[in-house]
Formats: C-alpha cells, sequence, structure tokens
C-alpha cells in the first residue's frame, strides 16, 4: 500500500524510491544536522524575521523575552509572538483548537454588547456544539450550560468554559512546548544572535 503509507497524489511525484522507503522507516532518518536545518527553516517561515528579530509593537523578540515564557503560560499569551509560536506547537499536537477557542474567548469579551449573540452564536458552532469543527474539550455538563448562556449572551457567557480550556493548556500542553524543540531551539538561536 505504497499511497498509504507515503502521502503523495501518484508515485510520478516521488522523487525516487528512497522518499517511500524513508517513510516506511527502511532507510536510516536524516541526520541531526539536517534535522536542525529543517528546523531552522521551518522557524523561520513560522516566526518572521527571526534573524533580524521579530517585530511586536516597536520592540523586537529577545531571548529575555523567550525564558519570559517559561515562567507561566499567562506570560506566555499575553506576548503576540509567544500566541504565534505556541499556536504552531499546538499545531503540530493537533489541538490548536484550544489556543483558538481562548483567543476568541479574549476577543468575545471586547465586544460591543449590539454585536454579541452574532459572535457568541460563531464561538458556539465553531467550538462548543457536540459536533463543533474545532471542539474542545470540556465535559457534557459544562458544553450544556456554556449553550444556554450562549442562548442569552453577555460578556461573561464563555468564562467558565476557556478557564477550563485554559487549565488545560496550561497543565498539558504548555509543559510539553517548554520541553520542545521548537522552544528551545528558538531559545538558542534568538542566545546565540544576542551573544554574536
Amino acid at each position: 500500500m505504497p499511497g498509504f503509507l507515503c502521502p503523495h497524489n501518484s508515485m510520478a511525484e516521488l522523487k525516487g524510491k528512497e522518499d517511500c522507503k524513508q517513510a516506511e522507516g527502511k532507510i536510516p532518518k536524516k541526520n541531526q544536522k539536517a534535522f536542525g536545518a529543517d528546523l531552522k527553516n521551518y522557524l523561520k517561515l513560522m516566526v518572521p524575521h527571526i534573524k533580524s528579530g521579530i517585530k511586536t509593537s516597536n520592540d523586537t523578540l529577545s531571548a529575555e523575552d523567550v525564558i519570559q515564557w517559561s515562567q507561566s503560560l499567562e506570560k506566555l499569551l499575553a506576548s503576540q509572538s509567544g500566541q504565534g509560536v505556541f499556536r504552531e506547537f499546538l499545531k503540530s499536537e493537533f489541538s490548536e483548537e484550544n489556543i483558538e477557542f481562548w483567543l476568541a474567548c479574549e476577543d468575545y469579551k471586547k465586544t460591543k454588547s449590539d454585536h454579541l449573540h452574532g459572535k457568541a452564536e460563531r464561538i458556539y458552532q465553531e467550538f462548543v456544539q457536540s459536533d463543533a469543527t474545532k471542539q474542545i474539550n470540556i465535559d457534557h455538563q459544562m458544553r450544556e450550560a456554556t449553550a444556554k448562556r450562549a442562548q442569552a449572551p453577555t460578556h461573561t457567557s464563555f468564562d467558565e468554559a476557556q478557564r477550563t480550556v485554559y487549565i488545560l493548556m496550561e497543565r498539558d500542553s504548555y509543559p510539553r512546548f517548554l520541553k520542545s524543540k521548537t522552544y528551545l531551539n528558538l531559545l538558542k538561536h534568538l542566545q546565540t544572535s544576542t551573544s554574536k
């Protein structure tokens, strides 16, 4: 089943049989230098202008900023760049719905009262309802309570669900993020750039 193991549309797209063999694990994986180069290129695409510093309002991202992300999830999410890097990490774990829901709730809290109903409906359909495309991990009781609050929306309609998702990220994804190659290599790169 080469189509199953190799995610290519046709065998003609393969550069050679080596690609498929590598995907099947029959030849050695790339060496660490190649992996490092791939990761560096990924970070350059993921976080714009990594060599010259990342623009965050009027400042550039520094190693000290990235170190602060390790102090708390709150500090990580307070940074635009931190949100972006963390979102990419969550995408790699197939759990980006958590940060997307959290950010949608933050935006929702700033919404004018006359627009609450439309936003509440969109958030409910996208993240909360049982067949939502980006369903968040909350229990049935909270899902029901959130649905009721979304029908008569206030600025606090999603607070309980948002708090639950925040705790889930804080206890589960955030510690893994801090140990991830994404975070550690970004930090190392910025520390190396600073010391030059």
